[in-house]
């Protein structure tokens, strides 16, 4: 099966950060050396779980900065 991954950084100076906030991320959720480990062999749940908890902390992140 072909990857289809169209999420593009719209900034890439921010990719490297991106990377080091994703796998703070997993580590917080238990998924130690996310970095390292090959995303096939994890669940979609897994892999989505580490992707939406990293919008919900950078969304409250935002809400927080307007206050």
């Amino acid at each position: 099966m072909t990857s289809r991954n169209n999420n593009r950084v719209l900034v890439p100076e921010a990719k490297a950060g991106l990377n080091r906030f994703k796998a703070e991320v997993a580590s917080e959720l238990g998924l130690a050396n996310y970095d390292a480990q090959d995303k096939g062999n994890l669940t979609s749940r897994q892999n989505g779980y580490v992707g939406g908890t990293m919008v919900k902390k950078m969304v409250e992140a935002y809400e927080k900065g307007l206050h």
